[in-house]
């Protein structure tokens, strides 16, 4: 592998995300405390080293178990999360055929999937795609999703019309083929931005009209599309199985925390219905056809919290995120008590829940899984080994959270789907321990260990069992089994899981069962401060905090960079059913030139710079696709393809970017076509460098016009890519 550039101890953090994405998105969260500040886990360097004896891991066999599945690629089911503008990092490039003029060891063709130009950094106000390739957008923000719905109109916008109309914000993506063969385009709607979505938008002055609207705009879709000559998906808006799924839309709640008292409030006595899903980002595919989503920043919906006098519940909302601050991002608590935590405190505990949907059948009410813990849920991924046991995977997407995956004790029955909607209702949670076997090396500059790899091996912790018969256990101490559920996180305090940074989509690859995490970024990772003489030294191995509180664990093997803007790709041969697993960094994100970054081995000369790495998916030939969000190296976010196998494994190459502020979220990858959810276009500020309530109004000068152009608003939209001449994509 050839070294470029020279380590540094510092790594100071940028991203390319505004402040209005920050606050609407998330809530603010990386300016605010890191929630996990109650934990004393051990650091790496502090776990003894356990022995590992590696079992052999079988191929995921394709599975169909009902006529509506997933749609099959290379085998197994998809489980989804430029112009030459040469500025900014440089950028391996390639001809039409996709061979590379790298230096040793890099030479000769990318593998199948890989084989197209490279997308040079930009930041141009468009989705930019190879030569070769052309693009449309299937739907976009407002557009209706059914016959003689209501036509867009942005100064014309009514609740109403907007629970039949394509939401705001898209984020999770999947395509399901129903029993009778139609496909079925699933979308989650992740957040509102209302200062681009209303003129002259200011969360105190909300009107009820503006908060049903925005109510409306989140959730999900479901619609039916067809193929078009080209390979493009058009929407069929008379299928009678278009939906939207919203803040209003009834959701019953299943599991061991099902009924519980922390559950009920006035509206809900019986603690086992609650009215909407919130803050839904990636998810996931299941083989029995229904689909997950995972409720994420839900922390920022919630206000009145400084009027709580019971201390242990305000110090429970504050592991969650729940500022205690009176007026919440959105102020929907001027119009709705359930989001007034004084005169509901037990509303909160009713989301941060891994949802399933059934999308063939339109008259379905959608189910939130307490067996799969509460936690800023990114992505739920199925795994199925070879005796039909079910595994689900999942990150919680916050600075220092964990890595879980549930194991459920009912098996797949093909055709069964009242059986098959179950399975995630029984068996057990565990969180994840991650054991370095270098730890001793780790200075936080990202210089290789001597063995060549970061990577050590995984610990399965028990935290809770689901049994059918209702008598359900717990593995941590002083929780019962139902509330290991609701406050998972302090559960995984307890057991010493592994602080991660921001783990979000995780996906198991269909062809070697070897899964992949996202972790988008930490900038409070080990960060430096000024010691007694002035200097700045590194934490590791050190809780210290700023002076707002933050904790700031030092650099460890699996989180090697000290102040972690860029990210990091994760990989796993797990022990899918059981508590044993091995892992290493696949990439250490961030501009090849840096001597910190890492690509699996392969020459820096030849890879795509990559930042804050967000959603995975996978192509029939194995390769990963990464879409990234926050992008810290001056150029738009983008999707990139990365070899996992072979001789140019680590191999990364950008196949497309998003247009300006955009993020780029829910890639699918098939042979003839690639789609993206292009999220918050055009979401920044019109004066920078003032707080966003002193801004002038982002919609009289908006920064982006895409995806309609000339001086139209910018709108959230799925973008399609396919091949000009109609062949395969990267082939």
């Amino acid at each position: 592998m050839v070294r470029i550039g020279k380590n540094l101890l510092t790594n100071p953090f940028a991203t390319s995300r505004s402040s209005l994405t920050c606050t609407y998105k998330c809530g603010n969260a990386c300016a605010e405390d890191a929630p996990n500040e109650f934990s004393d886990n051990q650091y790496f360097g502090d776990v003894a080293k356990q022995a590992f004896s590696q079992r052999a891991f079988s191929r995921r066999a394709a599975l169909k178990v009902t006529g509506a599945s997933a749609l099959a690629v290379g085998g197994g089911a998809v489980l989804a999360a430029c112009s030459s503008d040469d500025s900014g990092s440089a950028a391996g490039g390639s001809d039409a055929s996709g061979t590379t003029a790298a230096g040793d060891g890099s030479k000769g063709e990318s593998p199948e999937g890989m084989r197209f130009d490279a997308v040079k950094p930009n930041t141009e106000d468009a989705v930019v795609i190879p030569d070769g390739y052309e693009q449309n957008v299937l739907i976009r923000w407002g557009d209706p999703i059914h016959e003689g719905g209501p036509e867009f109109d942005f100064d014309k916008q009514t609740p109403e019309n907007q629970l039949k109309q394509f939401g705001f914000n898209n984020d999770f993506a999947g395509l399901i083929k129903a029993e009778d063969g139609t496909l079925l385009y699933v979308c989650s709607h992740e957040y509102t931005t209302e200062p681009m979505m209303f003129r002259a938008y200011k969360k105190e002055d909300a009107t009820k009209e503006q908060v049903d609207i925005g109510l409306a705009a989140h959730g999900q879709t479901i619609l039916a599309v067809e193929e078009d000559d080209k390979g493009f998906l058009k929407p069929i808006l008379s299928d009678k199985r278009n939906r939207r799924i919203t803040g209003f839309t009834e959701f019953t709640v299943d599991g061991p925390a099902a009924g519980h008292d922390l559950l009920k409030t006035k509206a809900d006595p019986s603690g086992m219905k609650v009215e909407g899903t919130l803050n839904n980002c990636s998810g996931g595919v299941t083989p029995w056809g229904t689909y997950l989503s995972g409720e994420e920043n839900v922390d920022q919906y919630f206000g009145n919290v400084g009027k709580l006098k019971d201390e242990d519940t305000v110090k429970k909302l504050k592991r969650y995120s729940v500022k205690n601050e009176e007026l919440s991002d959105r102020a929907w608590e001027k119009y709705y008590d359930r989001f007034d935590v004084s005169k509901e405190p037990n509303e909160p505990n009713r989301f941060f829940w891994l949802v399933e949907i059934d999308p063939s059948d339109p008259n379905s009410t959608p189910v939130k899984h307490t067996a799969l813990g509460r936690f800023k849920h990114e992505a739920g991924q199925i795994y199925v080994t070879d005796d039909g046991t079910v595994v689900c995977y999942s990150g919680d997407d916050e600075r220092f959270e964990y890595i879980y995956k549930f194991v459920s004790s009912r098996k797949v029955k093909e055709g069964d789907l009242k059986h098959n909607m179950g399975i995630l209702s029984e068996g057990t949670l565990y969180v994840g321990k991650f054991n370095g076997n270098s730890e001793s090396e780790i200075d936080g500059s990202g210089e290789l260990p001597k063995d060549g790899r970061f990577d050590g091996d995984i610990e399965w912790l028990p935290l809770m069992t689901a049994k059918a018969d209702g008598k359900h256990e717990s593995h941590v101490d002083g929780m019962t089994a139902e509330e290991v559920c609701i406050y998972t996180r302090i559960a995984g305090d307890k057991v010493g899981a592994t602080r991660m940074d921001r783990p979000e989509d995780i996906e198991p690859s269909p062809k070697t069962g070897k899964v992949y995490a996202a972790l988008t970024n930490n900038k409070y990772r080990g960060k430096a401060s000024p010691d007694s003489s002035g200097k700045t030294q590194d934490n590791k191995a050190a809780k210290k905090t700023d002076g707002a509180g933050r904790p700031y664990e030092g650099a460890t093997e699996v989180a090697p960079i000290t102040e972690n803007k860029n990210g990091l790709v994760l990989e796993m041969e797990d022990d899918h059913a059981g508590t044993k697993g091995k892992w290493n960094l696949l990439l250490v994100c961030g501009d090849p030139n840096e001597a910190y970054t890492y690509f699996g081995g392969f020459d820096k000369e030849s890879v795509s710079p990559i930042s804050c790495p967000d959603n995975v998916a996978f192509d029939e030939y194995g390769n990963l696709w990464v879409s990234t969000d926050g992008n810290a190296l001056d150029s738009n976010d983008g999707l990139f393809a990365v070899a996992v196998e072979g001789e140019r494994r680590g191999e990364t190459k950008c196949f497309l970017t998003v247009p300006v502020a955009a993020e780029t979220c829910g890639p699918q990858i098939f042979s003839n076509r690639v789609m993206v959810n292009v999220q918050h276009p055009g979401e920044i500020e019109t004066d920078q460098g003032h707080p966003v309530g002193d801004n002038p109004d982002p919609t009289t000068n908006p920064t982006s016009h895409w995806p309609d152009g000339g001086k139209e608003q910018p709108r959230p939209a799925v973008v399609q890519v396919v091949r000009t001449d109609g062949k395969k994509i990267g082939v």
